[in-house]
């Protein structure tokens, strides 16, 4: 701890002293407020950083003429996972409120980055503070980000992540150690090798482009007698899952292992069930819902890799409430762990 915080805690006032500036500017700095030359706002940060300054963040809130407001824009259609995560906005709602803060969730096509970017444009500022994405990463989305910024909206991104544009954070598990996990069991599972399907959601995603590169970098490491097939896209849709799962098992009887790395869980399911060889197939799917604890429960799924929406959802909030107070530097939040279950510790 520094010298002033064992005395007692430290002020703005500290921070101006500290800084060499005024009131006025650290008050600029802290509201995210124009006026402020860049290596000035660079000192106040250093400044802020070196004498431990923390700020009162629910002080913060009631001292603002309205409260905070939160945009989620989550994908539809029938990816159990996403239905979980606005599940997830929704139950926490109630209690944003007491908290000064008012989420709205928006809904848009799953894996069109075009409608995505459109809903990102038509955000106004006077409604929105902070918007918390599920991105797509493609040129439109990409703009409509820097876009956003530009008008004063700071923009998260959730479970997949933007690198490159200018979104101000990511919540979400490490998806490159969720492949590496993933191809680390599938290994073990197969000590004879044998082949592998990997089925993605789509490769414009981040969190799947990440997931798959984890993986095969594993197998190529450490389990070089797995012979890999794919990735095959499956848009995260139920139907055309079940066909890719349903067509990998008539052209390779001899499959041994099949790793789903994205969603439409519910099909992969139903092909192995309808399967006479589903259960001797060595599976591992992402994320905790009704159709993957019903494949744990039945053997055809070995593992799942879940992320914990609710705790995303949590973070989220406590983020967005950062950033769109102007906190300096990049907000502080708890890791979103790699929950790992199987039929054993299903709770």
């Amino acid at each position: 701890m520094n010298e002033l915080g064992t005395r007692r805690r430290a002020t703005v006032h500290d921070v101006a002293r500290a800084a060499g500036v005024s009131l006025a500017t650290v008050d600029r700095v802290l509201n995210g407020r124009p006026g402020v030359r860049a290596e000035t706002a660079e000192k106040v940060g250093e400044a802020i950083l070196r004498i431990g300054f923390q700020r009162d963040l629910s002080a913060s809130l009631l001292a603002r003429a309205r409260d905070l407001r939160l945009t989620f824009i989550i994908p539809d259609g029938g990816n159990e996972f996403m239905a979980s995560l606005a599940g997830s906005v929704q139950r926490r709602a109630d209690q944003a409120l007491a908290d000064r803060m008012h989420i709205e969730t928006r809904r848009v096509r799953a894996l069109d980055g075009d409608a995505l970017a459109a809903c990102l444009g038509r955000l106004d500022p006077a409604d929105t503070d902070c918007a918390i994405i599920v991105a797509s990463e493609e040129p439109s989305v990409i703009e409509a980000v820097g876009a956003a910024a530009r008008r004063g909206i700071q923009v998260m991104t959730l479970v997949s992540d933007l690198p490159g544009s200018q979104r101000r954070h990511f919540i979400g598990i490490d998806n490159g150690a969720a492949g590496r996990t993933a191809a680390s069991l599938m290994g073990r599972f197969l000590p004879a090798g044998g082949k592998v399907a990997v089925i993605a959601g789509s490769l414009h995603l981040r969190d799947h482009i990440e997931r798959l590169e984890g993986f095969q970098s594993v197998l190529a490491a450490e389990f070089g007698q797995i012979e890999l097939i794919g990735p095959l896209e499956g848009h995260d849709e139920q139907a055309e899952t079940e066909t890719i799962v349903g067509n990998l098992l008539r052209q390779h009887p001899d499959l041994a292992g099949l790793y789903n790395l994205g969603a439409g869980n519910l099909g992969l399911v139903a092909a192995l069930e309808a399967s006479s060889c589903g259960n001797a197939i060595r599976v591992i799917a992402h994320e905790l819902t009704d159709p993957t604890r019903r494949g744990l429960r039945s053997g055809v799924i070995d593992v799942v890799l879940d992320q914990n929406p609710d705790g995303e959802i949590r973070e989220c909030l406590a983020a967005a409430r950062g950033l769109a107070l102007g906190v300096p530097g990049t907000p502080e939040t708890d890791p979103i762990e790699i929950g790992i279950f199987l039929r054993d510790n299903l709770r």
